[in-house]
């Protein structure tokens, strides 16, 4: 069962309303949730945190949940998130925090170390690494790799994914959010778009990782606000390149990457050499877990987080 997630509050912050879950007191820690999930993906880790000294901290993100959803794409850039847990900080009158995140949020909290490393004391990154910047804009080069049909490249296609998986929600978590599902369980499917997946009639792989009550909780959610302000996220990668040039490449914090060792969507092999850009980076790999790591193995992915908490940030 899982366990019981705090009541909201509401901060303004980067010109929009957040919607804000905490538990704790001591040293922040804020969580910043991916691609398509919501603050309650913390659920089983806010209270671990909060019993071992800590302050957790975990919001709806811009586009997510209860909190404000702009219209306009170029709203979703990094630039605008990263804003965004800046200014949660200066709402909740805190200099610095340590930011873990994952999926999408991962790259988030990447992000918060290159524009704003006064205010990120550390960063725990589950099963997203530190990318560098790379030589051409990430949409270019992914298309040319995996042509129009990769679920990111139909991404750009505004409205299509959007309306698809907002006809049937149930099924987009049903289908979506599944364990037990090795890389050589999926060796040689492509990755189509995932409107065609959500739809398709073939049997899907694994178990599924919610049960009644948090899929009810998703479902929810979604059901009220759709999918374009988490899929907006996406439609920003160019973007996000592009304002990239002349952020550090090199991290110079406390930083812990724990990677998911079934993870076909973000497999461990990314984080090779992330040494080389975060020279005090520590490691951890969860065995047989797949994408969802911090919902699917919660105790490791909590006994992780806070061996790295305390041996840099007391408690």
């Amino acid at each position: 069962m899982s366990p019981r997630f705090p009541d909201p509050h509401f901060v303004d912050t980067n010109g929009i309303r957040m919607a804000v879950y905490e538990q704790g007191s001591g040293f922040p820690v804020v969580f910043s949730h991916g691609f398509p999930e919501l603050a309650y993906s913390w659920r089983y880790q806010l209270p671990a945190l909060a019993a071992a000294g800590f302050r957790a901290i975990a919001p709806d993100q811009r586009g997510y949940g209860q909190t404000t959803r702009p219209d306009a794409v170029d709203q979703y850039s990094l630039e605008q998130l990263t804003g965004d847990l800046a200014g949660l900080l200066d709402a909740l009158e805190l200099e610095r925090a340590v930011f873990c995140g994952h999926d999408w949020g991962g790259m988030v909290v990447w992000s918060m170390a290159q524009r704003h490393p006064g205010r990120t004391a550390g960063v725990i990154g589950i099963n997203t690494p530190f990318i560098p910047r790379g030589p051409a804009p990430p949409l270019e080069m992914l298309r040319a790799a995996a042509g129009d049909n990769h679920y990111i490249v139909h991404f750009q296609k505004l409205g299509d994914a959007d309306r698809r998986l907002a006809a049937n929600v149930p099924r987009v978590f049903e289908r979506l959010m599944r364990k037990g599902i090795r890389p050589a369980d999926i060796a040689g499917r492509e990755m189509r778009n995932l409107a065609d997946s959500i739809e398709s009639e073939e049997p899907p792989l694994g178990t599924p990782l919610l049960g009644p009550n948090d899929l009810e909780v998703f479902v929810r959610s979604f059901e009220e606000t759709g999918f374009t302000g988490g899929i907006n996220w996406y439609r920003n990668m160019d973007r996000n390149w592009e304002e990239s040039a002349g952020l550090p490449q090199k991290l110079e914090l406390p930083a812990l990457m724990i990677s998911a060792e079934h993870d076909f969507a973000l497999p461990p092999a990314l984080a090779e050499g992330m040494e080389a850009h975060v020279p005090g980076l520590e490691r951890r790999l969860i065995p047989a877990c797949g994408h969802w790591t911090q919902q699917e193995k919660p105790f490791e992915t909590n006994q992780s987080i806070l061996q790295f908490l305390k041996r840099h940030f007391g408690s």
